[in-house]
């Protein structure tokens, strides 16, 4: 059995470009199903970090390809692969 206090320690590394993409911010669930639905990772910084960072990157489950000790691979074909999600919007429908 996993934790998602040990989630949050992995590395989250695309394996289609070898880019370490951080570590998990938040978890989205599926209630209903009892599963997991998405990661949510911390966006990338904006002009060396001053500005701020961009919107939260959401990772779904199925670009997840292997869990291991330290790392959690997926797989993003491109950067707009990432869905982006807005703090101000709330999807209570899953």
């Amino acid at each position: 059995m996993l934790k998602v206090s040990d989630l949050r320690m992995k590395d989250i590394i695309n394996i289609t470009d070898g880019k370490r993409l951080g570590f998990i911010k938040d978890i989205e669930l599926n209630l209903q199903g009892g599963r997991i639905k998405s990661l949510i990772l911390p966006g990338t910084s904006k002009f060396m970090g001053i500005f701020g960072r961009c919107d939260d990157i959401i990772i779904s489950w199925d670009q997840i390809k292997k869990v291991g000790i330290d790392v959690i691979l997926v797989e993003v074909h491109s950067f707009t692969d990432l869905k982006h999600q807005d703090p101000w919007d709330e999807d209570l429908e899953n």
